[in-house]
């Protein structure tokens, strides 16, 4: 019976179906172009990036990269894997980038969860965070305030600066306040559960999308972060990958720079050359740099993707 139910269910299901109307084709075939051309307005220079950097520096300046690699060369990636510090400084920036964001996740999601409980001096809490999003020290009192921490020339500093965002803060709080209802909270506290049961326990497993989206910004700003390392990093086994390309390309630059100047005495050809050569390691550095973050983005796609559902269903 259940069988011959669900059959004429489906039969008529079926016989009732609504066709699509010329209209909405016209607008499915709109829509989908829209796309497709959004898409490829985005993807392109990522595309020109990558097939530049395997391409001669000859064929790049003729403007022959289009589409396609034109006589395929490695001679960037070369120039830029015989630098001595880079896999160190690849495993540096892996080591700080996976400390600092665990550290920053945990630090945020703990301070997000406290400011979405009622207590007491709440207000005054809050604005103390939110002001230091348009007010700070500045870089010398910050600077001074570290080595005197005995933080100067550190891993330790690498990992724990910047450890919270207070836009990642407030976004972590609303999620919570919003997203979590505090009956949870009243149910566990029967139970006799305290707030660190309750937080390890109930708010971290059911945080898992927000703590995705919380890990790809904390990490993209930390893979990214260059200028740290430029200020408190003196020893050259401890630079972060970012800070060791920008010296490379820093150095091709100014060391084609000096033979431009020699140029009135020297070969205008070889010049030339070193000129087109800096600009390929360039394109490779952005290659080199940018393919993890890439890959993170890919990985944590399908937390964005249910971050978006959240709350879209009631019950």
């Amino acid at each position: 019976m259940d069988f011959e139910a669900g059959a004429n269910t489906k039969a008529l299901l079926k016989k009732n179906k609504i066709g699509k109307t010329i209209s909405d084709t016209l607008f499915d075939i709109l829509n989908f172009t829209l796309w497709v051309v959004i898409l490829a307005v985005i993807l392109y220079p990522l595309w020109i990036i990558i097939i530049s950097s395997v391409s001669s520096h000859e064929a790049i300046f003729a403007g022959k990269v289009l589409l396609w690699p034109v006589d395929f060369s490695l001679i960037g990636y070369e120039a830029v894997f015989q630098h001595s510090l880079l896999l160190r400084s690849y495993l540096n920036s892996i080591i700080y980038t996976t400390a600092g964001t665990a550290l920053s996740v945990m630090v945020t999601m703990m301070a997000s969860y406290a400011l979405s409980r009622k207590f007491a001096g709440k207000r005054f809490i809050n604005f103390y965070f939110i002001f230091t999003m348009f007010f700070t020290g500045g870089l010398i009192p910050q600077f001074l305030m570290n080595q005197r921490l005995g933080l100067y020339n550190t891993v330790t500093l690498m990992i724990i600066i910047n450890c919270v965002s207070v836009w990642n803060l407030m976004i972590a709080r609303t999620y919570i306040s919003s997203s979590i209802p505090n009956e949870l909270y009243e149910a566990a506290a029967i139970d006799g559960a305290g707030h660190f049961t309750y937080f390890f326990r109930v708010i971290l497993p059911l945080s898992g999308t927000i703590m995705a989206v919380l890990c790809v910004y904390s990490g993209v700003a930390r893979w990214n972060d260059y200028f740290t390392a430029l200020i408190y990093i003196r020893d050259e086994n401890l630079l972060p990958l970012q800070t060791v390309l920008r010296q490379l390309i820093a150095a091709h630059t100014s060391g084609t720079s000096m033979d431009a100047m020699m140029g009135f005495f020297g070969d205008g050809k070889a010049i030339s050359d070193a000129v087109r050569r800096a600009e390929v390691v360039k394109y490779c550095c952005i290659v080199i740099s940018t393919a993890p973050v890439i890959v993170l983005y890919i990985y944590m796609q399908k937390f964005f993707v249910k971050g978006v559902t959240v709350g879209s269903l009631k019950g």
